[in-house]
Formats: structure tokens, C-alpha cells, sequence
């Protein structure tokens, strides 16, 4: 199994996300380590002046204490780290730090940035310096549907 594991946790549901924890907790070492993360995209800064000059801390506080209860729900003991960048680089950056053994992360349904831009998944694949774990299902939400734009919150 794996001594330290990051489960990146994206804007996908719930459901996607409690896989993900899961699997994290079923593969890592006992006396291992778990961190789950989440990344806030970094904001343009042509927005900044537009949004409230709390809104950074208030995202991440608020992804904290969702991934916290999830994690407390499902009885699963983990680091709980939510970051502002970019979500491929800081994952990258954090394996790194942590010397994790495996990063899980989830697909997603696909769309045309993904083709002009790679995907996060995609990304954090060419560049991490350990194994990394694709979860492939689909949310049960986009089974079957064309590619929709997901909210921009955190489950």
C-alpha cells in the first residue's frame, strides 16, 4: 500500500468526493498519512477589485470545514489542506513536499479546454514525481449527458 497519500478533492459532487476518501483510506499504510486537498484556481487579478477583499479566505474556510465533515463523516483521519493556485502545480508541489507515495484524483467529463488547456488530471500525471491514481468513474449526474459547466463551489 502507500505510507503517504494525496486525495485531491475538485468541484465535482459529493458522491465523487466520498469515493475518492474511500479509496484514499483503503490503500494508505496503517500509521500512513492522508491528506486530502482541495485548490481554489487562483483568481485573475482584472477581478479582484470586483470581489470582497475577504472572499479568498472565506472560499478556503468554507472548503475546509466541508472536507472536514466529510472526512469526519465517513470516520476517516486526515490532513485537510485547501490552497489557492494552480490545482495541478500546487497538487504537484504538495506530493513533492510530502514525499506522497500516490496522488488519487477523479476524471472528469471532458470538454474543449481540456483540449486546448490539458487537464489538471492530465498535468499532474506528465509532472508528479510518484504514482498517481485515476479514478475514471463518472459522476452519476453527467452518465449519459453532454459536457455541462459545473458550479464553482465545493460539493
Amino acid at each position: 500500500m502507500y505510507r503517504t497519500i494525496i486525495c485531491g478533492i475538485g468541484m465535482g459532487s459529493r458522491e465523487t468526493a466520498s469515493r475518492l476518501l474511500r479509496r484514499a483510506a483503503a490503500l494508505v499504510d496503517k500509521g500512513g498519512s492522508l491528506v486530502v486537498m482541495h485548490v481554489i484556481e487562483g483568481i485573475p487579478h482584472r477581478h479582484l477589485t470586483e470581489l470582497p477583499e475577504e472572499f479568498e479566505t472565506t472560499a478556503i474556510v468554507d472548503a475546509e470545514k466541508k472536507l472536514a465533515s466529510l472526512c469526519k463523516e465517513m470516520k476517516v483521519p486526515a490532513t485537510i489542506e485547501v490552497r489557492i493556485g494552480v490545482a495541478a502545480s500546487v497538487l504537484v508541489s504538495v506530493a513533492r513536499q510530502k514525499s506522497a507515495d500516490l496522488i488519487l484524483l477523479s476524471s472528469h467529463v471532458t470538454d474543449i479546454t481540456d483540449y486546448v488547456f490539458s487537464s489538471i488530471v492530465d498535468k499532474v500525471v506528465r509532472h508528479a514525481g510518484c504514482s498517481v491514481l485515476i479514478d475514471r468513474r463518472p459522476d452519476p449526474a453527467h452518465e449519459g449527458s453532454a459536457p455541462q459547466v459545473e458550479d464553482a463551489t465545493l460539493f
